[in-house]
């Protein structure tokens, strides 16, 4: 096995009423009720917008659907976000973070003369998912629903465009502190993966095995792995502890912690709120390798992405 890398049919039909002669009379009135409805039509329409939400861009949940932001200060708009139950599933609920945003590209990869960005590739396949499960009846909580981070941004946040470790590490935190305050039942992490050869590819998935429910992380790091794989037919580069992680740390701070923030244990003054459901941040593609790069871009490959993952997380919640 190689390393990993990662970074209505009973109504009764009416009977039909006898007609009567036709007079000047009902004939003004027809025409009234003719103009009424002309006039009328605009407010109409705009009534019947105002009743049914309108649907986002493909795979994005219905802006009008969206319960509200969770309970939780220093949020940036449109970040950590409830979408409510829409079924038997109400008693679940799965926390999703499309990971980087904002200011973060995360990896950068090519495919067709143009760059894929994982930031965007993750809040595709995020929004999708989430799509997917609430049809499904579970209630959905997004970390981020746009091109941004989670976490508040302040002027000392960034340096050249790009944000310093320390506003790196809140934002992380934020999303696990997002994941709590939601009362998730999982936490499913986003990433798509790369490395300095362009050949090297496939699908790996990250636990955390320090916490009180590591063996129900793993459980559901193997269900993510094996419906990943099966799906995009890819090569499986395993299910790995987070500690085996071999990416680089924001801190040296970070390298002692030596975890996944959203999934690793407390550490004073580095993770004091932990996440407290059973987790795992998955890296389908990578990027860096053109053809995986090609799928990952493409609506129809997000699509497969986040089908997988809907497998996976049902899989895990149905304990089979």
């Amino acid at each position: 096995m190689t390393r990993p890398i990662a970074k209505s049919a009973n109504v009764a039909a009416r009977t039909r009423r006898r007609q009567g002669s036709w007079s000047p009379l009902r004939s003004a009135l027809v025409v009234a009720l003719l103009l009424t409805c002309v006039f009328s039509l605009p407010t109409i329409v705009d009534a019947a917008r105002s009743v049914v939400p309108p649907r986002g861009p493909v795979g994005e949940p219905a802006p009008g659907q969206v319960a509200g932001q969770v309970a939780l200060g220093g949020l940036q708009p449109g970040a950590c976000l409830s979408f409510p139950a829409t079924g038997r599933h109400a008693d679940k609920t799965i926390f999703i973070d499309p990971g980087h945003g904002g200011l973060d590209p995360g990896v950068v990869g090519m495919a067709g003369g143009r760059q894929v960005l994982e930031k965007d590739v993750a809040l595709a396949v995020g929004t999708r998912l989430a799509t997917l499960l609430r049809d499904r009846g579970y209630r959905v909580v997004l970390s981020r629903t746009k091109d941004s981070s989670v976490t508040n941004l302040g002027p000392n946040d960034t340096i050249t465009g790009a944000l310093t470790a320390s506003a790196e590490h809140r934002d992380l935190v934020t999303r696990a502190a997002c994941a709590n305050a939601a009362g998730a039942s999982v936490l499913v992490s986003i990433h798509f993966d790369a490395f300095d050869d362009p050949a090297v590819g496939g699908t790996e998935t990250f636990y955390d095995a320090e916490r009180p429910f590591a063996s129900e992380s793993k459980r559901l790091a193997t269900d993510l792995q094996s419906a990943l794989v099966a799906a995009l037919g890819t090569t499986n580069r395993g299910v790995w502890t987070d500690d085996q992680l071999a990416a680089p740390t924001l801190t040296a701070a970070g390298s002692m912690y030596g975890h996944l923030i959203e999934l690793g244990p407390a550490a004073a003054g580095w993770v004091d709120q932990p996440s407290q459901m059973p987790g795992a941040l998955v890296e389908p593609l990578f990027l860096t390798n053109a053809a995986e790069a090609n799928l990952a871009k493409t609506p129809s490959g997000q699509q497969r992405v986040a089908t997988a993952l809907g497998t996976g997380i049902e899989k895990y919640l149905s304990g089979s």
